[in-house]
């Protein structure tokens, strides 16, 4: 679980190269064993240890390579309720839309 305190989504991104790479090492895979599992370039997953970038399709493929796909699944999944009240107090949460610039 990612924790909470991150400040950025650049301290994201580097935590989840260093959980990919632990995991990595972990199944005894080098840089390029994996990059070859994935179908990705050498070089990109390589960057993506170092700096953490790597397009979403490339970080889906890496998950698949390491039997973690489906842990994308719970991202920007729907809430789920416990009880009616908890909908009906949800709903009744005002909600604002952003405002345009211009």
């Amino acid at each position: 679980m990612i924790a909470l305190n991150i400040s950025s989504p650049k301290d994201v991104a580097l935590q989840i190269a260093a959980r990919v790479k632990a995991r990595r090492l972990e199944l005894d895979l080098t840089q390029e064993g994996l990059a070859a599992r994935a179908g990705i370039k050498f070089a990109t997953y390589r960057r993506f240890e170092q700096t953490g970038e790597i397009s979403l399709k490339g970080l889906l493929h890496i998950g698949f390579a390491l039997n973690t796909l489906s842990e994308f699944d719970a991202l920007f999944a729907q809430k789920q309720y416990q009880t009616l009240d908890d909908v009906l107090n949800e709903r009744s949460v005002s909600r604002q839309r952003g405002k345009k610039n211009g």
